[in-house]
């Protein structure tokens, strides 16, 4: 059968910017799917999406205008049902057949083109037939309705469709957007479906000002984009349109010069990208004054506020020149930049009198107000939130470098949350922290404070830098483990998707900066010292948050590419200081490809049954009661290689320290095959638990070894 290709578009008012892409491939996507579950598209069909302000579309090829007939078989009725005991139909039977279309004027005939076969307890009496399939109109009609309804739409709206459209009188429809037109073009033929009141046709709307005709008419759905980009200015294609800004961005900072660039932000330029149709870069720029302003301030305000494009220079500095993502291409653009610059000029000095403003005050003039800002009705205020913190971080900077580290440390967590109560994080939340590493350096505060206290929020999200100085690392833990400590303290954890307040971000942040960091600090012990500063306001212990810790890190370590079995036999042991897991790891893989692997996590396995059944074990060993020679060779062994592998272990070099082991195998398969352990004697049993439970420890310091075992 002959296929043409298909092109479908809805023609609706601006569609939300942050989801039209999302739009798009979820419109193109499910119409796709539903041809194809139809027969009426091919399962190696090309989808290709189309997303603009004003539409979404798709075009797929190979697609039939007729679905081809397909053979089903339908299961009636179990053979006692259908037949009585002649082996004549039933009138249960013949109805069912009369139901479903068959000829029944012949019962005889009709029972003979049945078809029996066993289903499961007994014989049943099948039905062959042919369904002709879908025609492209019914199909396409299903696939239509399938995709709207299955539209990530984030806020529907209501609207009433005239007289003039295809359902009569005032009819409500509950679309994102109320929608003008429906084209559906199979080849150069139209394709009579309806959807949202609509009836389509070969016709749409192109760009509102710089359009060449209205409407655009589309005359095969092949010349879809190049018809619209011709005669109605518009770049159908959100992945063009976005390549096409991306381009425009760079050339106009290369005519700029002096190695600048557009800021790198794929959020801002995929929302630029759903809010035109046509774009144009354009540069634009400010007053210079204004660059006293912090650059995070300036650039989060052109950002958030104008969808501007920020220049940096080959320093990573912003310069007063900024880029415009226009939606018209005038030949004097003279008024477009005029009218950009006069917008981000109140906004710029909106951010510069914030800056002025807060500087009148220092931080530790705030530090009061922070006992008027409730933080959780169950934890308190702020001023009780970073008391607490204060407390967890003195002890911290005590433990990891002393009384200087732990008096920084506590200075820093004092101030931390006062850039809260300024004008500029009250503007913009984006910058809390940031700006309060600025008015630290205003005050005269040491450098360390200071970038402590911008830092103390970091990692801020996956991949995120960690705080730069140890003063920053210190108060970051503590932030981080008052958040986690107080929440599962007060029984807030999360549950599913939620996780209102972050703590597996939070988790996730405790994580890589004991990893990375190496700090000599177990986690136990961390937690230990941050619940006293809690009083009564939290109850139960950590182990929940202890657990939670621990899921999160071996998520975290099978993301990163580690195998499930290295991860289950390192994390087996809960590690308490998290810097040496990967150093764990690393040694368990190598040991995992040792030729003595197996066998040995088998009998570490084995070992691991029986010390588990006998209970308390003490791990000592009197030579003089070992009589069998497979025994006394083991125990002659284990003197020679168990030392040798604690030192390995002591000195760090884990690697080595399971290898020295691999030694065992021959002597400990020996033992397995010729010892009874449980011996009847009671002194001989104990002996050879104690031999077992020596063996045990040395076998799994680094890792439980037995999760290795196939």
């Amino acid at each position: 059968m002959t296929t043409q290709n298909l092109l479908v578009e809805l023609f609706v008012e601006e569609l939300p910017p942050k989801a039209l892409n999302k739009l798009g491939a979820a419109f193109s996507g499910v119409l796709a799917e539903q041809l194809q579950a139809q027969g009426l598209a091919t399962a190696d069909a090309v989808v290709t999406a189309y997303a603009s302000p004003r539409r979404l579309a798709a075009h797929v090829t190979g697609v039939l205008a007729q679905a081809a007939d397909k053979s089903v078989q339908q299961k009636l009725m179990p053979v006692t049902v259908g037949l009585d005991a002649t082996g004549q139909a039933t009138p249960a039977l013949l109805k069912k057949l009369q139901a479903l279309g068959a000829d029944v004027s012949d019962p005889v005939a009709a029972v003979a083109a049945l078809q029996r076969a066993p289903d499961g307890k007994a014989d049943a009496l099948f039905y062959d037939s042919v369904v002709k399939g879908a025609s492209l109109q019914v199909g396409l009609q299903r696939a239509l309705e399938e995709a709207l309804a299955k539209l990530p739409i984030p806020k529907v709206m209501q609207y009433q469709l005239e007289t003039h459209c295809a359902l009569p009188g005032w009819t409500s429809v509950n679309f994102v957007r109320p929608a003008h037109s429906l084209m559906a073009l199979h080849g150069s033929q139209v394709v009579a479906v309806n959807a949202l009141g609509l009836t389509a046709g070969n016709q749409t709307q192109g760009h509102r000002f710089e359009a060449r005709v209205s409407p655009v008419v589309v005359g095969h759905a092949d010349d879809y984009a190049n018809v619209l980009e011709k005669d109605g200015a518009v770049v159908a294609s959100f992945a063009a349109r976005r390549a096409e800004i991306a381009r425009q961005l760079q050339a106009a900072a290369a005519k700029v010069g002096g190695g600048c660039k557009p800021i790198e932000d794929d959020a801002l330029l995929d929302e630029v990208t759903a809010l035109v149709e046509r774009p144009n870069v354009l540069i634009c720029a400010f007053e210079e004054q204004f660059l006293d302003v912090p650059q995070e301030c300036l650039i989060l305000t052109m950002k958030a506020n104008q969808k501007y494009f920020p220049l940096l220079d080959a320093a990573g500095k912003l310069t007063h020149q900024f880029l415009v993502v226009s939606n018209i291409r005038p030949d004097d653009a003279s008024a477009v930049i005029g009218g950009n610059e006069r917008v981000v000029r109140p906004r710029l000095a909106d951010a510069k009198f914030f800056f002025d403003q807060d500087r009148k005050k220092t931080l530790e003039s705030r530090v009061e107000g922070l006992s008027k800002v409730v933080y959780h009705n169950k934890l308190g205020t702020q001023g009780e939130r970073m008391a607490r913190v204060c407390g967890i971080a003195k002890e911290i900077g005590r433990a990891v470098g002393g009384d200087l580290l732990a008096a920084q440390a506590e200075q820093a967590a004092r101030l931390a949350k006062t850039d809260l109560l300024t004008d500029m994080v009250g503007e913009f939340p984006e910058l809390q922290g940031i700006m309060g590493g600025y008015y630290a350096r205003h005050d005269g505060l040491s450098t360390e404070v200071a970038n402590a206290i911008e830092d103390h929020y970091k990692p801020r999200f996956a991949g995120d830098e960690l705080p730069r100085n140890t003063v920053g690392l210190v108060v970051a833990l503590a932030d981080k483990l008052e958040t986690l400590v107080g929440m599962f303290g007060i029984g807030n954890v999360p549950t599913g998707d939620k996780d209102p307040f972050a703590l597996r971000r939070h988790a996730l942040g405790v994580i890589r900066m004991l990893i990375e960091k190496d700090l000599a600090l177990g986690l136990p012990e961390l937690l230990a010292l941050s619940m006293p500063v809690f009083g009564d306001k939290i109850s139960g212990g950590p182990e929940a948050l202890i657990d939670f810790i621990y899921d999160r890190l071996a998520g975290s370590l099978r993301e990163q590419g580690y195998s499930a079995q290295e991860v289950d036999a390192v994390m087996a042991l809960r590690p308490a200081r998290l810097g040496q897991v990967g150093q764990f790891l690393l040694a368990v893989r190598a040991f995992a490809a040792l030729p003595e692997s197996p066998a040995l996590a088998a009998a570490n396995k084995r070992i691991g049954n029986i010390l588990k059944k006998a209970g308390e074990v003490d791990a000592h060993v009197n030579a003089g009661l070992l009589q069998e020679d497979a025994e006394k060779n083991l125990y002659a062994v284990m003197q020679k290689l168990l030392p040798e592998s604690e030192a390995q272990f002591k000195a760090g070099d884990y690697t080595a320290s399971l290898q020295t082991l691999a030694a065992l195998r021959s002597p400990v398969d020996a033992f397995f095959d010729d010892v009874m352990v449980n011996a009847d004697e009671m002194d001989l049993r104990l002996n050879r638990q104690g031999l077992l439970k020596s063996l045990h420890v040395a076998m799994n310091r680094v890792a439980d070894l037995s999760r290795l075992a196939a």
